[in-house]
């Protein structure tokens, strides 16, 4: 399996952006279905973001479209998440994860491997 491990985090006004970067060990990076969730405090765990092996298809949850943009490198073994115009009740704690599924997911029961989470604190 990929391990994961994310960066980027980190206390912003609203209305500031911040861009998450999630960087993958292993060859095969470039054939999984990539994603990003989120947990706030007392909270399930929800999708965000997912992107597929080539980045042509992506999909992006309600409340952060036009606001938020998931992207990969295949090159680097790396995904990012480009969060612009951030509210506060984008404040959470950020995971990428990675999936085996040949197409984009939400479910998190389709994603195997995760990282340890980034802290996004939106002030208001």
């Amino acid at each position: 399996q990929v391990q994961l491990v994310e960066s980027g985090g980190g206390l912003v006004q609203a209305g500031g952006s911040l861009r998450l970067s999630c960087a993958a060990s292993g060859r095969t990076f470039s054939s999984y279905v990539m994603g990003w969730f989120r947990q706030a405090p007392g909270k399930e765990r929800e999708f965000v973001a997912a992107i597929n092996w080539s980045g042509s298809s992506t999909y992006h949850t309600e409340s952060v479209k036009g606001r938020f943009t998931i992207s990969r490198d295949n090159a680097k073994n790396m995904v990012y998440l480009q969060m612009n115009s951030l509210k506060p009740e984008d404040t959470a704690v950020y995971y990428c994860a990675a999936s085996y599924k040949g197409a984009v997911s939400v479910r998190l029961s389709e994603y195997v491997s995760w990282g340890q989470g980034t802290q996004v604190t939106v002030s208001s």
